[in-house]
């Protein structure tokens, strides 16, 4: 057999995924145990179901993971998307954190793959928020510029890295060789720092979000959390908890339902005190803690229509969703598809297509249940900050793709 000499962006995405999971398992050991746990309940799972395979192979399931990192500004947010380019990962949604019933100080896309093969290769995805310091009712003027300061005088990525990912980028690949190297360094690029925090400048930001002090009170970015997927999210639960891990309080998204799973439910372990030194104002260097990294694990079921979506939007609303889902949602998948409420592979009720993207009222709810406190905004203060899906584009210097439209794709192909 002869050897590997060059690499395609997917293989490099595999290896990307692979190398963070490593790294982020030497970092947080309860994260290993997630993914023990996972596999597990997958493997007992689809030993029990005939069906467990119908929204992705047991390999694709038990070997996907999606990351979460936060940044500070638009250049930072474009850097990423120039090294996320180099592993075949596009820009897809807008998520408005701010928004949510617990406020969260961020706007945010989801880089991924985008082509159906390209996903069944690999669909790792890398959920990324940026700081949303133009928001008057989070950020004082005086504030704001403090913040803009601190981050213009950071350098978060090599820029000899981002130079490597552009040119891989347009040659969709790499040789072997390079390969390995430049994995490694994008790796290395989110590991948590552990040079000391400015604890004063830390903790004024804490006053605004938690997520505000682990964005700009730190002079680098990091994973904040890297989520396994697995089939049967409650008892993955129950296992965790058995294992004495303490989950948060509940699991976000959809409830639990006799039919066809919908959307994206997630939970995690709560975010664990991890030692950090800080620099005091005399210049002494003490030892404290901070929480900022935890352990999300997620379910997938059958991606939404605009009809379904706003279904589901309605259901949610209600005091109890579980006791009227049966009101929003048929509990057949020949159903969903007859009333065009979910996407299916050549309108076959037997080939669901998998959500691939995030709920926002999840996301905030996962951030909100790691914190201490909510965030503080200003009540009296309205939003003149202009941020939206147009706005982000610009920012990234690349279009934002509508999920709505990739999910139509797939479902005009024919079913296997």
């Amino acid at each position: 057999m002869s050897p590997v000499t060059r690499l395609d962006t997917w293989q490099l995405r595999a290896r990307f995924a692979a190398g963070l999971s490593a790294s982020y398992a030497a970092q947080v050991p309860a994260y290993t145990t997630l993914v023990q746990v996972s596999t597990q309940v997958n493997a007992d799972y689809a030993a029990r179901h005939g069906d467990a395979q119908r929204l992705g192979s047991l390999r694709r399931v038990t070997a996907e993971r999606h990351g979460a990192i936060r940044v500070g500004t638009p250049a930072e947010l474009a850097a990423v998307a120039e090294l996320f380019a180099a592993f075949g990962m596009e820009p897809v949604g807008f998520y408005d954190l701010r928004s949510a019933p617990s406020p969260i100080p961020v706007v945010s896309t989801a880089f991924r793959p985008i082509q159906a093969n390209e996903l069944a290769r690999n669909p790792f995805r890398v959920f990324t928020s940026m700081l949303a310091t133009g928001d008057s009712r989070f950020f004082e003027a005086g504030l704001r510029n403090r913040v803009q300061n601190f981050l213009a005088q950071r350098q978060l990525f090599d820029p000899a890295l981002l130079a490597r990912a552009r040119a891989i980028a347009a040659d969709g690949g790499c040789d072997a060789a390079e390969a390995q190297v430049f994995v490694a360094d994008a790796v290395a690029a989110f590991a948590l720092s552990r040079e000391p925090i400015d604890k004063s400048w830390y903790e004024e930001l804490s006053q605004v979000s938690a997520v505000a002090a682990d964005i700009a009170g730190v002079g680098t970015t990091h994973l904040n959390h890297l989520t396994p997927r697995v089939l049967d999210i409650d008892e993955l639960y129950r296992r965790m908890t058995a294992r004495g891990i303490t989950m948060i309080d509940t699991i976000q998204g959809p409830p639990r339902t006799d039919g066809p799973a919908v959307l994206l439910r997630q939970t995690s372990f709560r975010a664990l005190a991890e030692p950090r030194w800080f620099r005091c104002a005399d210049g002494r260097i003490t030892e404290g803690s901070l929480r900022v990294r935890f352990g999300e694990v997620e379910a997938r079921g059958v991606a939404l229509t605009p009809r379904g979506r706003e279904r589901y939007d309605a259901a949610m609303a209600q005091a109890d969703p579980a006791a009227v889902w049966g009101n929003y949602f048929p509990s057949t998948d020949a159903e969903l598809a007859a009333q065009g409420l979910a996407y299916y592979r050549g309108g076959d009720p037997a080939a669901p297509i998998v959500y691939e993207d995030f709920l926002p009222a999840s996301a905030a709810g996962i951030f909100r249940s790691n914190l201490d406190r909510d965030s503080r905004t200003g009540v009296d203060v309205g939003d003149d900050s202009g941020y939206d899906r147009q706005w982000l584009a610009g920012a990234l210097g690349r279009d934002i793709h509508d999920p709505y439209p990739l999910y139509e794709a797939q479902a005009k192909e024919a079913a296997a």
